[in-house]
Order: structure tokens, then C-alpha cells, then sequence
């Protein structure tokens, strides 16, 4: 059974500085990103395209959503197979290949996943999981260029408390 899900985003455009568009250094990249319920994104072009550094650039947010999804995606199978996660991070990089038209495109997206795991035995099944969790993330499943991993698994520290020392 076929479930189709839809997303409602507004882009306001805010760079307009009294000139709209008639130059290319006449206006700015400045963009508001809504959704309903949610707070605002202020966001902008990278720097390299005359943009305000300070702001999330679409590069940055595509990035953003294959780590996060990457995540999501991770925890869930995690669930299916009995490991409990008990901390995650991740420092995701990636790469745009700029063209001489102006144009471009992503030559691939690398993420570095920490996955805290609360019991020694599940490590490397935790380690393993990645690569379902990859083919279960609907963002990596809808890009044209490789999402790879480069995940670490580390196990959560025993408090002296379980163990029957005092924690004082």
C-alpha cells in the first residue's frame, strides 16, 4: 500500500534593497523558511554566491536532512533489533561540485555517526545497522549521488551506581 505524504513549505525572499533585481550585487540572498507550527529558519545563499554566512544555505540544509533522517532512520531499526542507543551524534560533510555555467551539483554526502550503545554485546550488530538504516532514509533514497558512512560504536559508561558503588 501506497502512503503519500505531503510538505507545505513558504520561502519569503527579504533581500530586496530597494532595487530589486537589477543588478547581481543589487540585492540580497536573505530568505525566511516557514512552515506551519514551526519556528522560522532565516536562511540565505552560501557565502561563495554572495550570501549571508550567518544564515542556513539550501547546501547546508540538504546536508542537514540526510544526517537527520540518516539518524531517525538508525534509531528506528535499532528498535527492530533490540539495541538501545543511548546517545548519537553525527559531523556530516559534503561535497558540491560547482560547473562553469554556474550550475552544480553534490558529488556525494559522508556521515560520521557516534552511536552510544547501552549494552557491550550489541556493538558490532549496532555497527552493522547503518546499512539498513540507509536504505530505510527517504532523503538518501531520493538523491542522485552517494550517501556513504563512516559510523563509530562506542558503549555507554557503567555508573558506579549499577555496579553497587555510590556515585558521591
Amino acid at each position: 500500500m501506497r502512503i503519500d505524504h505531503e510538505y507545505r513549505i513558504g520561502v519569503e525572499w527579504t533581500g530586496n534593497r530597494g532595487e530589486g533585481t537589477s543588478g547581481y550585487r543589487a540585492y540580497g540572498r536573505e530568505s525566511v523558511i516557514t512552515a506551519e507550527g514551526k519556528p522560522p529558519l532565516e536562511a540565505s545563499a552560501d557565502r561563495p554566491f554572495r550570501g549571508n554566512a550567518d544564515r542556513w544555505n539550501p547546501e547546508d540544509l540538504l546536508v542537514a536532512a540526510l544526517s537527520q533522517c540518516h539518524m531517525l532512520s538508525y534509531l528506528h531499526v535499532a528498535v527492530l533489533h533490540g539495541v538501545v542507543v543511548t546517545g548519537y551524534r553525527d559531523e556530516a560533510t559534503g561535497v558540491m561540485v560547482q560547473t562553469p555555467d554556474g550550475g552544480g551539483h553534490f558529488r556525494s554526502v559522508t556521515l560520521h555517526p557516534v552511536v552510544e550503545v547501552a549494552d557491550p554485546a550489541h556493538a558490532e550488530l549496532a555497527q552493522t545497522l547503518h546499512a539498513e538504516a540507509s536504505a530505510k532514509c527517504f532523503i538518501a533514497a531520493s538523491v542522485n549521488f552517494p550517501v556513504e558512512h563512516k559510523p563509530t560504536t562506542t558503549v555507554a559508561p557503567v555508573l558506579a551506581q549499577r555496579s553497587g558503588g555510590s556515585t558521591q
